[in-house]
């Protein structure tokens, strides 16, 4: 059985403190922990999601989620893994709920559907700018590349974030790897 790190006793004390108090329902603690945080979650989003303004929407739902949910954080880890988390999951949801309204949706001229491929698939001569590569990326892909590259989570953690198993996580992160390689040598 694997055992979660305790946070450090410098995380412990001043973010403890914020914690215990907006579980209170102390709104200025909130917003300090907000502050705090809002900067990463909101990049995490962003990578995640490829569009500025969903990410916007997306880094406000988790605060919403946060808020609502901070009673059953209990501290057997980070804060911010426990942020992330929430994060990867509003994504994960977001995702699968545009998913289905899409599945549901018939373009009516067929050059829509090559259009719309095209456009998710990002390719064309800004392939070698390495933010457009990122966005181009699969999901599943993505989302265990910027955890694990950008964002410097083990393949354990992202694991626990996502739900995924380990294994997983490490076939994803070489296939992001490759595809990333690829759209930057053509």
């Amino acid at each position: 059985m694997e055992t979660v790190p305790l946070p450090s006793s410098e995380e412990t004390g001043f973010e403890a403190s914020l914690v215990r108090r907006a579980q209170a329902g102390e709104i200025l603690a909130f917003e300090d922990l907000y502050r705090q945080h809002v900067g990463r979650v909101h990049a995490l989003c962003l990578r995640m999601s490829r569009s500025p303004s969903e990410a916007e929407e997306l880094t406000q739902r988790t605060f919403v989620r946060v808020w609502e949910r901070l009673g059953s954080f209990r501290a057997e880890s980070k804060l911010s893994t426990w942020l992330y988390r929430i994060a990867v999951n509003v994504v994960l949801e977001e995702r699968r709920s545009r998913d289905r309204r899409e599945s549901r949706i018939v373009p009516e001229d067929p050059t829509d559907l090559e259009r719309t491929a095209a456009d998710r698939s990002g390719g064309g001569e800004d392939s070698r700018d390495l933010e457009k590569a990122i966005r181009g990326l699969p999901p599943a892909a993505r989302m265990v590349f910027v955890l694990h590259d950008i964002e410097g989570y083990k393949h354990h953690e992202i694991a626990r974030l996502t739900g995924r198993a380990t294994g997983t996580c490490k076939a994803q992160l070489h296939r992001a790897r490759r595809l990333l390689r690829e759209a930057l040598e053509s």
